[in-house]
């Protein structure tokens, strides 16, 4: 057949018809969104009571109201449930989500029943997650999110997040679908129950910060219900700047180690669970270590707070510097092979705190020393450099120390926040 041979003038108006029937790729689609997380909190085992520590809560045919701040827009949201640690399965009853006041109300007009694969009740199988559908509710970055989660059966000792730093409400039956103020003191003891992370939709490039931490990261020592976290001034900064979204995944867990468990499970355990289920992760902070040094100074110590942490931390076994180098290195390893960018935070001075001594100090410089000059993260964030008092390197500057000489205060979290280089999220 002769290619060059034209075709009858019939049939290429009839195919100039129909190709005028097609929609251009722009018109045939939405625009491509990603999901990325606003909000999170790392789900932690139930506890038991342990001197000033009270136990992780149980709920039974009670109403949940709990705030959370978003770090991030959205177009639409979604809400994710947890039961990882649960022992039976979960009833779920109504959900409501809305834009919220400080004191727990729903601003009018916003509130939304959530549902999850189209079902406005749910039973979450033992050690599972709950994911919900998409939610119709814009919401810029630092908006307050209220959850009301109705659990009309005895849940047990919950999965929370126990250090909240967030007020929240247990109300008596179903008060899902009100939108005013509980009207009473934040009674909810415990953390954060049964609640991982709201994520956002946002345009495709928006990507996800995951922060693997412990109590820094958790902000011990910042103010109550003022989100005074580092990765709270980060995100503050990441959208004042404006560009591509960058929700952050906050989970840090106080009293957290990354060798062994004790305060949650080890970093090295929840890494899967926590990090790679985030959605849309491109970035990891890794800041960790600071406990499983102390921890191991626990024999050399005694009083009442040492029992106390001696029964928080079982015995690791050896801890040195290279124990905790290889498990950096697994930490990269993880992390790389799913793409995604990995940074070291060096670990705080806390010279002057319970369990610090001269060998724990000595541990510190060496793991800061490998985290500054391996080159095996992709980039080193220098938090050791930001608080070491000049004078007394071991030891936190004055005017950033929450008054325990190992966490932060407001302006400590702050600076940290500051200090960080916001072109390694690009």
């Amino acid at each position: 057949m002769n290619a060059s041979r034209r075709m009858p003038s019939r049939l290429v108006g009839t195919l100039a018809c129909l190709v005028s029937l097609v929609p251009s790729p722009s018109e045939a689609r939405p625009a491509v969104r990603q999901w990325v997380t606003g909000w999170s909190a790392a789900p932690q085992p139930p506890l038991a009571a342990g001197g000033p520590l009270p136990a992780s809560p149980s709920f039974g045919d009670q109403t949940v109201v709990q705030i959370v701040r978003l770090a991030a827009p959205g177009a639409r949201i979604r809400l994710r449930l947890t039961n990882a640690f649960g022992t039976n399965p979960l009833a779920i009853g109504r959900v409501t989500v809305g834009v919220a006041t400080a004191d727990g109300a729903f601003v009018s007009g916003t509130e939304r029943t959530v549902t999850f694969s189209g079902l406005d009740q749910m039973s979450v199988p033992a050690g599972t997650p709950l994911v919900s559908d998409p939610i119709e509710l814009a919401a810029d970055a630092g908006t307050l999110i209220g959850i009301r989660i109705h659990l009309p059966e005895a849940t047990g000792p919950c999965t929370c997040h126990m250090t909240a730093l967030q007020g929240g409400w247990v109300l008596a039956g179903n008060r899902t679908t009100s939108v005013s103020a509980p009207g009473m003191a934040a009674n909810l003891s415990g953390g954060r129950a049964f609640i991982a992370a709201v994520d956002v939709e946002a345009p495709r490039s928006g990507a996800t910060i995951a922060v693997l931490g412990d109590s820094l990261a958790d902000g011990m020592g910042s103010s109550e219900n003022a989100n005074h976290r580092w990765p709270d001034f980060l995100s503050q900064r990441l959208s004042s700047r404006g560009g591509a979204v960058r929700g952050i995944a906050n989970l840090g867990i106080s009293g957290n180690r990354l060798l062994a468990p004790g305060a949650g499970e080890s970093a090295l355990a929840r890494f899967d669970r926590d990090v790679l289920s985030q959605p849309g992760v491109r970035y990891l902070v890794v800041s960790i270590g600071i406990n499983d040094i102390g921890a191991s100074q626990l024999g050399k110590k005694s009083g009442p707070i040492v029992d106390l942490l001696r029964s928080m931390f079982p015995d690791a076994g050896a801890i040195n510097p290279e124990t905790l180098i290889a498990g950096y290195r697994q930490l990269i390893a993880r992390a790389h092979a799913r793409g995604i960018m990995v940074y070291g935070a060096t670990l705080t001075p806390f010279g002057g705190a319970i369990l610090h001594t001269p060998a724990a100090e000595e541990m510190r410089q060496a793991v800061n020393s490998w985290i500054r000059t391996s080159n095996e993260f992709d980039a080193v964030i220098d938090f050791d450099a930001v608080w070491r008092d000049p004078a007394q390197h071991a030891f936190i500057r004055e005017e950033y120390q929450s008054g325990d000489m190992l966490h932060g205060n407001d302006a400590g979290y702050r600076v940290l926040a500051e200090s960080i280089d916001l072109e390694l999220f690009e």
